[in-house]
């Protein structure tokens, strides 16, 4: 989810809710987990949606090859809207039949 201030999220879903952080990448990214589930946690600017709106929020799904799984998901039907790769992490963005935002997660931070 996009958030105006990482620190202060952490800080919340760790300190306040008793989530435990699970990876922490300097004020880029953040993963915290609560049982069943994993909660990112990226800082909103540029052209991303505002904060606290439903569009700021997606479920993500981590793949060990991200070109493979867009290839299998293409042949059944899914059009992928956005990628982006910053050396680290590759993401794939589409929508699932009622329009909530999906992405595919190709990380080599391990």
């Amino acid at each position: 989810m996009l958030v105006r201030d990482i620190e202060r999220s952490v800080s919340f879903y760790t300190d306040t809710l008793g989530l435990k952080l699970k990876a922490r990448y300097g004020n880029q990214f953040a993963q915290v987990e609560a049982p069943g589930t994993i909660i990112a946690l990226h800082p909103a600017g540029g052209d991303a949606p505002q904060q606290g709106r439903s569009e700021s929020m997606s479920i993500g799904f981590s793949v060990p090859d991200l070109g493979k799984t867009m290839a299998e998901l293409t042949s059944k039907g899914v059009k992928f809207h956005r990628t982006a790769d910053d050396n680290q992490v590759k993401l794939a963005f589409f929508l699932d039949p009622d329009g909530y935002p999906l992405y595919l997660s190709q990380s080599t931070w391990g």
